[in-house]
């Protein structure tokens, strides 16, 4: 899934110099306990799943708190899993319904969104409607269903018909969305640990969760999650609401995090309250934050270091002028007293 702020590309980097931090302490990763406490799509998290004591993922999002829940929170083979994918294919079992997703985000729908094909906007309310009722029925366990609704929205994903964020539809579709949904299993590894799961504001969580190590990788500037990927929330949750404007927007909370006046004395609350030995910060030299503010906080509350990569910056419409075309992401580093 392409996503605003994915660390995909920067997973070496992460976990080498994670690890390699840690294993100067005497720690080893398989004794310790790992928060990500901003997840998305789990990109980290997964990361270090198989590595680590614990994983825990928080993500305020609700289409990330069911990828967390697929990717982090299970950690058994499902035995169905290949059959259940199946089903959902089956279109005489799960049958496109002109619903939600068809009457609100496709251009045959009655308010002309052009976010999907008529045809897979109807197929993606199919598989949701049959997701629930299998939930409802008893027919597939909390696990199972976790595991349907990611594949769901990891595959209507790839038909949508925008520039990869969904603040905005394309007027004519594009060739990818003019594929036919196929429902690909959300694919996860299989780990022995009992993981954990939220779905609340980082700075409350933090007073209730306590471990080793720490990552964070919040919002960086102004641009709002609930509004870039508000219709993954809304095939996530599937419930009825008044979408709003040409976009169709649902209603969703404003992050501290975005804002230029509120950051500052949000990531200091949060690290001041971590019940965590090291924490280690993602941001990039676009953010709200500078370099020096966030050192100027790491500095109170124990031993700071910073480790930099230059790489690509993410780019939502090839065809936008961008002012550059790589950025500098920073690996801050807190060794806490």
């Amino acid at each position: 899934m392409n996503y605003i702020g994915s660390k995909l590309k920067l997973s070496s980097f992460l976990f080498d110099n994670i690890n390699e931090t840690i294993n100067k302490n005497n720690l080893h990763l398989d004794k310790c306990i790992f928060c990500d406490m901003f997840c998305g799509t789990s990109a980290v998290s997964r990361l270090f799943k198989t590595k680590v004591k614990q994983t825990i993922s928080n993500d305020r999002e609700f289409y990330a708190f069911v990828l967390a829940k697929n990717y982090i929170g299970n950690t058994k083979e499902l035995m169905r899993k290949n059959e259940l994918i199946k089903m959902l294919n089956n279109k005489t079992i799960t049958p496109p319904k002109m619903d939600k997703i068809y009457r609100n985000y496709s251009f045959g729908g009655s308010k002309l969104r052009n976010y999907f094909s008529d045809d897979n906007a109807k197929m993606i309310d199919g598989v949701r409607i049959q997701i629930q009722k299998w939930k409802e029925s008893g027919f597939i366990n909390e696990s199972e269903y976790f595991y349907l609704l990611a594949s769901l929205l990891e595959s209507a994903d790839k038909v949508a018909n925008t520039a990869s964020v969904y603040g905005a539809f394309l007027k004519t579709l594009k060739q990818s969305a003019k594929r036919e949904l196929i429902i690909s299993g959300a694919e996860f590894e299989c780990q022995g640990g009992e993981n954990l799961i939220f779905q609340k504001d980082s700075n409350e969580l933090i007073k209730q969760i306590s471990g080793d190590i720490l990552y964070l990788d919040p919002p960086y500037n102004a641009r709002e999650y609930g509004a870039n990927y508000h219709l993954l929330n809304t095939i996530s949750l599937y419930d009825d609401f008044t979408p709003k404007g040409k976009s169709g927007l649902r209603e969703y909370e404003k992050s501290k995090w975005c804002k230029k006046n509120l950051v500052y004395n949000e990531l200091e609350s949060l690290i001041n309250q971590a019940n965590f030995k090291f924490i280690f910060l993602s941001y990039n030299d676009e953010g709200l934050l500078n370099i020096n503010d966030i050192k100027s906080i790491f500095t109170r509350y124990g031993k700071y270091s910073v480790k930099t990569k230059i790489y690509q910056r993410f780019k939502s419409d090839n065809l936008r002028i961008q002012k550059q075309n790589n950025t500098t992401e920073y690996l801050h580093i807190l060794e806490k007293f």
